[in-house]
């Protein structure tokens, strides 16, 4: 398969890196939810330009977690030039993820990512890969079910806050939770930093009527979908 690589690696390289950090992940809190501020959300939109090329907007919003008033949205531009390959999203999203995230002035206490976390082959997922460029806690919620070596979930009852584990024979990844009745479950996951029932717990104070996605991520695909609509039809 052809590929575009990110400063001359491949995907051999990819998984070097990704291992490098795996001892490194530390599934406890580093923080408390009474003294939790601000979260951030951050989603990336793609399209192809005129010119056959690859574009992408990451935009970032920042939300008051106790008030959900929306406090900053930044957003980073450009050239994509990683394709996307399963289980090494970071090396796509990363560049347009931290160029967006120098924009913003306020400090975020935590960071979520439409995607996955501990929930990944090599537990790096984009929440977890981030979290070592942010220096932040962070966590993973993902809108369908990424498949680990044939590990399903059960679905969660169909009640507000329920949630079954993801689990094997030895280790838990993440946690499918139901934001809404009638509704499909979303998949949390611990990036770094914070633990599985925290990131739950976090997960399901910012949700609101509108979305089963916790606002900042809700928020934050709006952004990207608004700036890819602009930027296409320049």
């Amino acid at each position: 398969m052809p590929q575009r690589m990110l400063g001359g690696m491949g995907i051999q390289e990819w998984e070097q890196e990704q291992r490098r950090w795996v001892d490194q992940i530390d599934l406890t809190n580093h923080f408390t939810i009474e003294d939790l501020g601000i979260v951030a959300g951050a989603d990336t939109a793609y399209w192809t330009d005129s010119t056959g090329k690859e574009q992408g907007a990451c935009c970032i919003v920042a939300v008051d977690f106790h008030t959900h008033d929306i406090l900053e949205t930044v957003t980073a531009t450009g050239l994509v030039e990683v394709e996307y390959v399963p289980s090494y999203l970071g090396f796509r999203e990363l560049p347009l993820i931290l160029e967006a995230a120098k924009k913003l002035t306020c400090q975020p206490d935590l960071f979520m990512f439409d995607g996955n976390g501990y929930l990944h082959p090599r537990h790096m997922g984009i929440a977890t890969h981030a979290s070592f460029y942010l220096n932040r806690p962070t966590l993973g919620v993902a809108k369908t079910y990424f498949s680990i070596d044939g590990i399903t979930y059960i679905p969660p009852e169909d009640k507000v806050g329920s949630f079954s584990p993801i689990t094997d024979d030895t280790t838990v990844y993440g946690a499918a939770l139901r934001t809404h009745e009638k509704s499909k479950p979303v998949f949390v996951s611990c990036g770094n930093w914070i633990d599985l029932d925290t990131a739950l717990d976090v997960t399901m104070s910012l949700v609101t009527p509108a979305s089963r996605v916790p606002l900042p991520l809700r928020e934050a695909d709006l952004a990207t979908h608004v700036r890819r609509r602009l930027l296409k039809a320049v």
